[in-house]
């Protein structure tokens, strides 16, 4: 995929991400159910369950500072399979961003200009994707979240910059996450950062498909946390 060209403020992105909201509420008569936060709640992916039989090796158990969250955005459960590993690695309470309006299968065709997701890369004021849910319970109480998100034309995909655009990270340690096929994690971590303007966020790292527990437990392992 194309790195994306520009980038938008904080301030600009509340604004539209307000706008959006704002037509959400006025087209829907039903409310949407929020997500919950519970450390073992959201079920590992296909994909990171046939990594998980096919690795020997043991995950190991890696002990952070104060309570830890991982905050994750998953389109196809690639990313949530990763979120959950990291979960059950560092005994950390998982959170789902989910879109109010979810993405089909047809709507995450890149390759078609006319799908949801090129249509949201061609037009930066239609990525302010609202979502069911930012409130975190016990939001002030994490010392470290983990940010995990697909990548989407070299950047995060913008559901989790909605989440992140409306959370206070002042005091946290952050650490983002990737799935992708092949592209790195750029400067995805960096333009949230930016967009977040508080707490100390670390490098990143950038997992594929095939990433395995032992993979993942090694990364968790470097940070020492």
């Amino acid at each position: 995929m194309l790195r994306i060209k520009n980038k938008i403020s904080r301030r600009q992105f509340l604004q539209v991400a307000g706008a959006s909201a704002a037509a959400l509420l006025l087209a829907s008569c039903s409310g949407n159910s929020a997500s919950s936060v519970s450390s073992s709640s959201v079920a590992a992916s296909s994909e990171a369950a046939s990594s998980a039989a096919a690795s020997s090796e043991a995950t190991s158990t890696v002990t952070t500072t104060g309570k830890t969250l991982v905050v994750y955005f998953s389109a196809t459960g690639t990313t949530q399979g990763v979120a959950q590993t990291i979960a059950d690695t560092v005994g950390a309470d998982l959170f789902e961003v989910v879109p109010s309006d979810p993405y089909t299968s047809d709507d995450l065709n890149w390759t078609n200009n006319d799908s949801r997701v090129s249509r949201e890369h061609n037009d930066e004021g239609l990525r302010a994707v609202a979502l069911e849910n930012t409130d975190v319970d016990g939001w002030d109480d994490y010392d470290t979240v983990f940010i995990g998100y697909p990548i989407w034309w070299g950047i995060a995909a913008w559901p989790m910059s909605s989440f992140v655009a409306v959370n206070d990270f002042t005091g946290k340690t952050v650490i983002p996450f990737c799935t992708s096929t092949s592209s790195g994690i750029g400067q995805s971590g960096e333009l949230l950062a930016e967009l977040a303007d508080a707490g100390t966020w670390l490098d990143g790292q950038r997992f594929s498909r095939g990433s395995s527990e032992a993979d993942i437990a090694s990364w968790i392992a470097g940070l020492n946390l």
